[in-house]
């Protein structure tokens, strides 16, 4: 809370995500991000656009630490990931819930059984565990499909099991990283619509899009990145 002139506490936005002066390049001698300064609140939906080799797939390795930056500063959700130990790592995931492109369901599990697989990673009991992947099924549409298999699924249907799961452990961010680039654009919709209402509940939710016609339909902020630099950061998805 901060004190105001006229007296009244009001909440301060703490970011969830901040770089301050990042800069990566790969052994490779490419240069991935170039002095990267960016804050993102904690419940903000943020699009992540750009060209291909832009950086984006970069920042969000970064943001999950599964690359580390050559200088500047990375703090996500109070964990200063510049000093981060490898066997810290899993408790940054904790926190976080992603959703990939290619979904990433285990093809001999039903679909209650992948939701409930990330619950099972942290040592949830069996209790809860049933409660909560019966909460993110019906959240996503899919309570009647719990004990289908993956390849009885449509594409959609898959990439909203893989919603359920990120979103299973109420994490405080969700990362989509291109989630509707395998599904038609009526699904492309629904899952946006989707992450948009989980967003109003209060996650922070960071999504990384080729697709402008969704960054012109929800008006969420907008950052685009273009040869590892931020060239624009715009509020209601301007572009």
């Amino acid at each position: 809370m901060e004190q105001t002139q006229q007296g009244f506490q009001v909440s301060a936005v703490k970011p969830i995500i901040e770089f301050r002066g990042v800069s990566k390049t790969y052994q490779t001698g490419t240069h991935a991000l170039e002095d990267v300064n960016i804050k993102i609140n904690s419940g903000e939906f943020v699009f992540v656009v750009g060209s291909s080799g832009a950086g984006k797939s970069t920042f969000m390795k970064l943001i999950m630490r599964e690359e580390k930056a050559n200088t500047g500063k990375i703090v996500v959700n109070g964990f200063d990931l510049t000093k981060m130990k490898r066997k810290s790592v899993p408790m940054l995931r904790r926190t976080m819930g992603i959703v990939f492109q290619d979904f990433r369901l285990i093809p001999n599990m039903n679909v209650f059984d992948n939701v409930a697989f990330a619950m099972h990673v942290v040592g949830a009991d069996s209790r809860n565990i049933r409660r909560e992947v019966s909460k993110a099924l019906s959240l996503v549409g899919l309570g009647h499909k719990a004990r289908s298999m993956p390849n009885q699924l449509s594409g959609g249907e898959q990439q909203r099991v893989g919603l359920a799961r990120a979103l299973v452990n109420s994490p405080d961010l969700i990362i989509a990283d291109e989630p509707t680039g395998n599904v038609d654009p009526n699904m492309s919709y629904e899952i946006v619509s989707l992450l948009t209402e989980i967003n109003k509940r209060g996650t922070t939710v960071l999504m990384v899009t080729h697709d402008h016609n969704l960054v012109r339909d929800f008006h969420h902020r907008v950052i685009m990145l273009d040869g590892g630099k931020i060239v624009a950061d715009n509020a209601g998805g301007d572009l």
